[in-house]
């Protein structure tokens, strides 16, 4: 891979500390007034070693080998982590837009048979090298992004063979991909009008999976419309019995208890919150369960955003994700999620990036890899056009990255 340096460079570490950060300094995600800590080197650098950063460091270094890259004073940060996608799929939804702005909502739509169910028969009927096709071309829209690390789930399946097809694909998708790519089991997305027994046929599948795909969590969409609390606690005792990481989709337009429920089985995120009651934002703040924010999904179906101000006033780790998918979120850019979270659900730039960086990695439970800018790390980096990170949360689609480095690779050069 070689060696690469970039050099003169506003590094944003998202380290605890600027200089001499360890990972054990910062274990877990950040919680509150941390979210501001971006551990800023106002002029540094960062060199990296055949995939793997050596060193972040105020100045220049000792020495210069190999490809060099002179940031002139621009912000050098982590690549950005998309920590909620639903980015495998077949089919399109095209005509539910038109429906939603003739007033129709979402979850009538759902119930009608449209929504996630018009996806899933769209992509059972795809085989495993179109999904695996599709699936390449959108991650590599989003390395065009910036974003090096993304969480893509399932759930388009709802039955066993189908979700199998699904994994498949992203886990083919992920070996043509420079990006670091983590798979999510979504089977609890919906309950099939054909198979209302799947909730149950899911749980049972879970050892199996455990086996099949090792360290892969699973999810579910706890709402009136989607699965019932006891069913998702079903999902999600069975997973704990099996130690399977668990992430629950909940409080999207109704508060029903689900966010109790996944802290209880030690849900690793809670993700959506748009409904939560003040019970539900408490329990969510004093725990170690992390908040992800999917305000993409507002922007589109309308309604009252995710309250992100009070959760990290009280305490809690947030995460911000894009939420990708064919119907309730049609887009890729996760800075565009960014700039919703600060207009709309009251973070700061700072917090927006930790957000999108160590805690979205902390969702992922890949903190150990990616996530900052750490010696010993993956080497992925950033280098914004602009010369203040404020920028990245400022503008609706700013430009893409003037440089974007994956594993130690340098994937686009903009002069």
């Amino acid at each position: 891979m070689g060696t690469l340096s970039i050099i003169n460079a506003r590094v944003v570490t998202m380290n605890a500390r600027a200089h001499g950060a360890t990972n054990d300094a910062q274990s877990g995600a950040r919680h509150g007034a941390a979210m501001n800590e971006l551990g800023v080197i106002e002029n540094g650098h960062v060199c990296m070693r055949d995939g793997v950063i050596t060193s972040v460091a105020p100045g220049h270094p000792a020495s210069l080998v190999g490809e060099v890259i002179d940031a002139a004073g621009r912000v050098c940060m982590p690549a950005l982590i998309d920590c909620h996608t639903h980015l495998c799929f077949a089919g399109d939804r095209w005509s539910e837009w038109e429906r939603l702005r003739a007033g129709e909502s979402y979850e009538s739509i759902l119930a009608a048979g449209g929504g996630i169910m018009s996806t899933v028969r769209a992509t059972r009927q795809a085989t495993l090298d179109v999904l695996t096709q599709a699936l390449g071309d959108r991650l590599r829209a989003l390395v065009n992004l910036g974003v090096g690390s993304v969480e893509v789930k399932s759930g388009y399946g709802l039955d066993w063979q189908s979700e199998l097809k699904m994994l498949n694909a992203i886990g083919e998708a992920a070996k043509n991909t420079p990006q670091l790519v983590v798979a999510t089991c979504l089977g609890g997305h919906a309950i099939p009008a054909d198979n209302a027994a799947w909730p149950e046929q899911f749980a049972a599948h879970i050892a199996q999976l455990a086996r099949q795909f090792p360290g892969v969590a699973v999810d579910a969409f706890c709402e009136r419309s989607a699965l019932s609390v006891q069913q998702c606690r079903e999902i999600f005792a069975q997973a704990k019995k099996c130690n399977v990481p668990r992430r629950l989709h909940t409080d999207q337009f109704n508060s029903m208890g689900g966010v109790a429920m996944a802290i209880e089985l030690g849900a690793t995120t809670v993700d959506h919150l748009e409904a939560a009651d003040e019970s539900s934002m408490t329990a969510v703040a004093t725990s170690k369960t992390i908040a992800v924010l999917l305000p993409c999904s507002v922007y589109a179906l309308g309604g009252s955003y995710a309250r992100g101000r009070s959760l990290i006033d009280q305490g809690a780790a947030v995460a911000v994700a894009s939420n990708a998918n064919p119907g309730s979120a049609p887009t890729i850019d996760l800075r565009f999620a960014l700039h919703l979270a600060v207009r709309h659900c009251g973070l700061s730039t700072s917090e927006a990036l930790t957000a999108a960086t160590w805690n979205a990695a902390c969702a992922l439970g890949i903190e150990t890899k990616v996530g900052s800018l750490h010696a010993g790390k993956r080497a992925d980096a950033i280098v914004l056009e602009e010369r203040d990170e404020r920028a990245l949360t400022h503008g609706f689609a700013g430009p893409p990255p003037r440089h974007i480095v994956l594993a130690g690779k340098l994937i686009s050069y903009r002069h």
